[in-house]
């Protein structure tokens, strides 16, 4: 049952980081690149919007590894802390004024990762 759970939060992790970079990333460049922020801001806050991709890609290699060899469990804390404390910041953020947080999946998706990957541990 771990394994299925740990699998569980991979897949969310993976399918996230693909929605997060491909969907995601597009309509955020669009955005970013309409706007008037400065060659170099617009160039840092793409690196930090697929930073986020490259977390979920490697919460979610993390996890399958763990699903399949147990005995590496010890790998997911960091993974799962990271996700746990991400959700915790989308919703402190949404708390504190910036609203339009609360309806991006983001929080919701790492803390399904976080639960899951929790529960699941071996």
């Amino acid at each position: 049952m771990e394994n299925i759970l740990l699998a569980a939060a991979a897949f969310i992790a993976f399918a996230g980081a693909i929605f997060h970079g491909h969907v995601g990333g597009k309509i955020y460049m669009r955005n970013v690149t309409g706007s008037n922020l400065l060659p170099l801001t617009q160039s840092l806050s793409l690196v930090s919007w697929q930073m986020f991709t490259v977390f979920l890609l490697v919460s979610g290699a993390t996890l399958l590894c763990v699903a399949m060899s147990p005995e590496l469990a010890l790998l997911s804390y960091p993974i799962l802390l990271g996700n746990g404390l991400g959700a915790a910041l989308f919703l402190l953020l949404s708390l504190t004024g910036h609203v339009a947080l609360i309806k991006l999946p983001g929080m919701y998706l790492m803390l399904s990762t976080a639960l899951l990957g929790w529960i699941g541990l071996p």
